[in-house]
C-alpha cells in the first residue's frame, strides 16, 4: 500500500484536497494535548454503559459501541503508526479485518450486519487495544513530524468525533429498542431552548458563494468555494416544534399520500410507520424515548429522528418545501441552528473540481456520492468543531436515527 504521505502529495499536486492544507495545530505539543482530549472523549461517552451495551447491533446502520472504539483505534494505527513508526508491532493482525469499515484499499473486513457477532475480541481487548495505540501514537507525537503525516493526524481525530456524534445515537438506538426503555444518563443534552415566535427570512435573488473558506480543517467534499445562482426565496428563522409536526400526524399526515414521495408512501406502508422514530402512543399520551429514559413529549422541542421521507411529506403538508443546500448555507448566518442535522432538498454530489485522492484516504467522502441526501447544520450530539455552515453531512432518505429536523423554505 502507498504511505499517505505519498497519496496526499499526489491528491495535491492534482488539485484534489482531503482538509484545508493551513492547519490549525501549529505544533507536536498542541497534537498531542488535543489527540489525548479527543481520545478520552470516545471512552467518557462509553462509560455509562453496561458491558452488555457494548456488542449489540439491532439492525445494520449501527454499529455496536466496541466496534467504534475499536475502529478508530484501528484508523491511527493503520494510517499513521504502521507505515511512518520503524518495527511497530501490531497490537493483533486479525484487528485489520474486525475493524475496517469500507476501505477496499486495505483489505478484507467483516461486513457490517456482522458487526454484532463479534462477541470476541472482548471489551475488555478492545480497550487494551486503544490504550496501546495510544502509548505508540503519544510516542510517536513528541518527534518531528511532516505536514503530510500532521494532515492525516488532523484527518484521524476529526474522524474519531464523527463517530463520538455516532456513539451517542447509536446507543440511543440500542437503548430505545430494549423493551425496558433503559436511560444512558440523567443530563439531557437533546433539551434545546427554542425561540418563541418564528420569522420568515428574505433572501434576493443573486449570485452567491459557497463551500468551505479560512484556515484550518475542513474535509474535501466542502471544496471548492464556487458561485450558485439563487432564485428570490424564504426560509424559517426556527426549526419546526413537535407540536407542529403533531398536527401533521392527528390531521392524517401519515395516511395520505399526497404528501409523499412515491418511495416514501411505500416506506410508510411497508413498515406501517404513524410517527418519528422513539414517538409511543402510551395510553392515549405521547411519550419519546430521550438518552434520559422515556418522557413525555415536549411540544415545544424540536421534532428529531425523522427521515427525508418524512420531513419532505410535513413540508407538502404546509405547502412549503425544504431549502437547497445552497440556499440554507447563504442564509445561515441569519438563523440559529445547530441542535438538530437539518435535511435539504439537495442530492448528495461533488462540488465543482472536486477530485478524490488515491487510495485508501480518497474512499473517505467521494464513493458515497450516490443515492445520499444532503443534511446541513449540527446536533447536540454533534462534536466541537463540526458546526461551520460548509459542513456536509449526508445519509440515505429512509434513516431516522440520527439527530435530524426540519426548518421550512417557500
Amino acid at each position: 500500500m502507498k504511505s499517505i504521505g505519498e497519496i496526499e502529495k499526489k491528491s495535491r499536486s492534482k488539485g484534489g484536497h482531503l482538509f484545508s492544507e493551513k492547519l490549525s495545530i501549529k505544533n507536536n505539543t498542541d497534537f498531542t494535548s488535543k489527540y489525548k482530549a479527543v481520545r478520552n472523549i470516545s471512552e467518557n461517552i462509553c462509560r455509562p454503559l453496561k458491558i452488555e451495551d457494548y456488542v449489540v447491533q439491532p439492525v445494520v446502520d449501527v454499529s455496536p459501541p466496541k466496534w467504534h472504539l475499536g475502529h478508530t483505534t484501528w484508523f491511527f494505527e493503520t494510517f499513521i503508526l504502521k507505515p511512518y513508526v520503524n518495527d511497530y508491532k501490531e497490537f493483533n493482525p486479525d484487528f485489520n479485518f474486525v475493524f475496517n469499515s469500507y476501505y477496499e484499499s486495505v483489505g478484507a473486513r467483516v461486513i457490517r450486519t456482522d458487526r454484532g457477532n463479534l462477541s470476541r475480541p472482548t471489551v475488555e481487548e478492545v480497550y487494551h487495544y486503544r490504550h496501546y495505540v495510544d502509548e505508540a501514537m503519544e510516542s510517536f507525537l513528541v518527534q518531528d513530524i511532516t505536514d503530510d503525516i500532521k494532515n492525516i493526524l488532523l484527518l484521524g481525530l476529526n474522524h474519531e468525533q464523527q463517530h463520538q456524534e455516532l456513539l451517542y445515537t447509536d446507543i440511543k438506538f440500542i437503548l430505545g429498542h430494549n423493551p425496558l426503555f433503559p436511560a444512558y444518563n440523567d443530563k439531557g443534552i437533546e433539551d434545546v431552548q427554542m425561540q418563541n415566535n418564528n420569522e420568515w427570512i428574505s433572501i434576493d435573488e443573486g449570485i452567491y458563494e459557497i463551500g468551505f473558506e479560512g484556515e484550518g480543517f475542513c474535509f474535501d467534499n466542502e471544496l471548492h468555494r464556487h458561485k450558485v445562482y439563487l432564485q428570490p426565496y424564504k426560509i424559517s428563522s426556527r426549526l419546526v416544534t413537535n407540536e407542529e409536526y403533531l398536527n401533521f400526524i392527528t390531521t392524517g399526515g401519515y395516511e395520505d399520500f399526497r404528501y409523499w414521495h412515491s418511495e416514501g408512501w411505500e416506506w410508510v406502508k411497508s413498515n406501517g410507520i404513524k410517527s418519528p422514530l422513539y414517538w409511543h402512543l402510551i395510553n392515549d399520551n405521547w411519550e419519546v424515548f430521550t438518552l434520559k429514559g422515556l418522557q413525555n413529549l415536549d411540544p415545544k422541542q424540536p421534532v428529531t429522528h425523522i427521515n427525508y421521507y418524512e420531513a419532505t411529506a410535513f413540508a407538502a403538508w404546509k405547502g412549503m418545501r425544504l431549502p437547497t443546500e445552497a440556499e440554507w448555507e447563504v442564509a445561515a448566518s441569519k438563523f440559529r441552528w445547530g441542535k438538530r442535522w437539518e435535511w435539504t432538498d439537495s442530492a448528495y454530489l461533488p462540488y465543482p473540481g472536486f477530485t478524490k485522492a488515491e487510495g485508501a484516504i480518497g474512499e473517505y467522502n467521494g464513493k458515497f456520492m450516490v443515492n445520499q441526501w444532503v443534511l446541513r447544520g449540527a446536533s447536540v450530539a454533534t462534536s466541537e468543531g463540526h458546526s461551520r455552515t460548509s459542513y456536509r453531512n449526508f445519509f440515505q432518505t429512509n434513516l431516522q436515527w440520527q439527530f435530524t429536523g426540519i426548518r421550512l423554505a417557500q
